[in-house]
């Protein structure tokens, strides 16, 4: 077994160390640069302030261009550029854009469009448009799949936008920050030169194979150092037999490191969610669709009007079915949320109830049994938000919400906003295990590190840094191993 421990970490080293090297220098990168997404503060800055005059053509008119029997997932009143626009989500990642004004369907986005989409996002900046495209490196998500291909516009200091041609919505924005540091950072870390080419069909398997082989070379450097460490000292009074000085680093911080390098291997082995490991194959949510009929009662124009006496200035309305009845939540260029029953009073408040919330709520797992409701009004070790640029900082999660726990065999938690009524996190037993195996031994997201930086950061780095060193060590041996073989090899 030592020998195939020795023999097992001496090739894998010579194979992976170099890898491993620049996943720990790509990672500390990624700390402070992540991979460019639009986030919901970015597009809703963008937008302009919706006047009542804005949208004269009713929300019916969309349900009769999408068709009898289609059904529209959501409904977004909101601003393309200076246009007010109506964007419906159909199922399949499908997406239809009804001009608010006269009522046509923009059917085709061409360069001309892609600029106008562009232009909010870049004020006082001059334009490009650089053609439409599948993918590129800053759009390797499948969160784009259903607005592809996508139209790119440059701006005259280095930023990229992408637009999509299914809504004609700007999907992505790239800062120069983030396009000149994402090379050395989520591009390198992600493996990301693999994309897109020959090989992008098996580039998952790459990760997941090359984190599981790397699992298995810390694993076995671990048993080694140990195995090799002396607590007298050998006959050159060290407690380490090498005498190289490349050797006694590599061991010595394998001892000191060797756990970290571990753990980060097998955490970005679980965030490719390797097999499906993580899948619960719980049913989909009983959520009520948007109809047609729903929507007498109350116009566009009256509703934003009513938002603008409570001095909510809107840039967005979202409507929201919930128990039953519909709802018009809107949004400010702040990303500020009230929202109006769209059938009722029409008044104007801060959020739903908490009953009808959690009546919504319960509907929505009909089979299973409540277990437990409670109003969080701070994060914990399950819901917490994060900074804007690592992954998932995208995705909101506001304070307070209302959890409900169920006893499903999935074992469901659901996260309700009050403030909107949408479910905000879905978490069952197989992702709550996922979020300790990935998420906290990958980026160390400890409620009490993160709410102490730089504690977190001077962690984080000096982990980092030992990985890195325990990485560039061992390829520097593995050149010499092979340099010498050659060597003998050519005598």
């Amino acid at each position: 077994m030592k020998r195939w421990a020795f023999l097992a970490h001496r090739w894998l080293g010579i194979a992976l160390c170099w890898l491993l090297a620049l996943w720990f220098v790509s990672g500390v990168v990624m700390m402070y640069v992540g991979y460019p997404k639009l986030t919901p503060g970015e597009r809703l800055g963008a937008l302009p302030i919706l006047v009542e005059a804005c949208c004269p053509v009713p929300p019916e008119r969309v349900f009769a261009l999408a068709g009898e029997g289609s059904r529209i997932q959501s409904l977004r009143l909101t601003s393309i550029g200076d246009r007010a626009v109506y964007v419906a989500t159909l199922p399949g990642q499908r997406y239809l854009t009804v001009d608010a004004v006269h009522g046509g369907v923009l059917a085709n986005v061409d360069a001309a469009q892609a600029l106008r989409s562009a232009a909010p996002f870049a004020p006082g900046r001059r334009l490009a448009y650089e053609g439409a495209l599948a993918e590129d490196a800053w759009t390797h998500s499948k969160a784009l799949a259903g607005h592809r291909p996508l139209h790119r516009v440059a701006d005259d200091v280095g930023g990229l936008y992408y637009v999509s041609s299914a809504s004609g919505e700007v999907v992505r924005d790239v800062s120069p920050v983030e396009r000149t540091w994402g090379w050395i950072g989520a591009w390198l870390h992600w493996v990301y030169p693999l994309r897109g080419g020959s090989v992008d069909f098996a580039w998952s398997d790459i990760v997941i194979y090359s984190s599981l082989a790397g699992s298995l070379l810390a694993l076995c450097g671990i048993l080694i150092g140990v195995w090799r460490w002396r607590r007298a000292a050998y006959a050159n009074g060290r407690h380490t037999p090498y005498r190289s000085a490349v050797m006694r680093w590599h061991h010595w911080c394998g001892l000191v490191g060797g756990v970290f390098v571990l753990t980060w291997m097998l955490s970005g082995l679980f965030s490719m969610n390797p097999w499906r490991i993580f899948d619960s194959g719980a049913p989909a949510l009983h959520q009520s669709s948007l109809l047609a009929k729903d929507f007498t009662g109350l116009a566009p124009a009256a509703a934003l009007r009513r938002f603008g006496e409570a001095r909510q200035r809107s840039v967005e309305l979202l409507w929201q079915p919930l128990a039953g009845q519909l709802y018009a939540v809107s949004y400010d260029a702040q990303g500020g949320q009230r929202l109006i029953g769209w059938q009722a009073d029409g008044a104007v408040s801060s959020g739903h109830s908490l009953p009808l919330l959690g009546a919504a709520g319960r509907a929505m797992l009909p089979h299973a049994r409540l277990v437990d409701e409670s109003l969080q009004c701070e994060y914990d070790w399950h819901y917490f938000a994060r900074a804007e640029h690592t992954m998932g900082g995208h995705l909101e999660r506001p304070l307070p919400v209302l959890r409900l726990r169920f006893d499903d065999p999935a074992g469901t938690w659901l996260y309700l906003d009050p403030a909107s009524g949408r479910v905000v996190q879905r978490l069952d037993a197989h992702r709550r295990v996922q979020r300790i195996l990935f998420a906290f031994l990958h980026s160390w997201d400890w409620r009490f590190l993160l709410e102490n930086r730089p504690l977190w950061d001077v962690l984080l780095i000096a982990a980092s840094l030992l990985g890195f060193l325990i990485s560039l060590s061992g390829a520097v041996i593995g050149w010499r191993r092979l340099t010498r073989r050659r060597e003998a090899r050519a005598a």
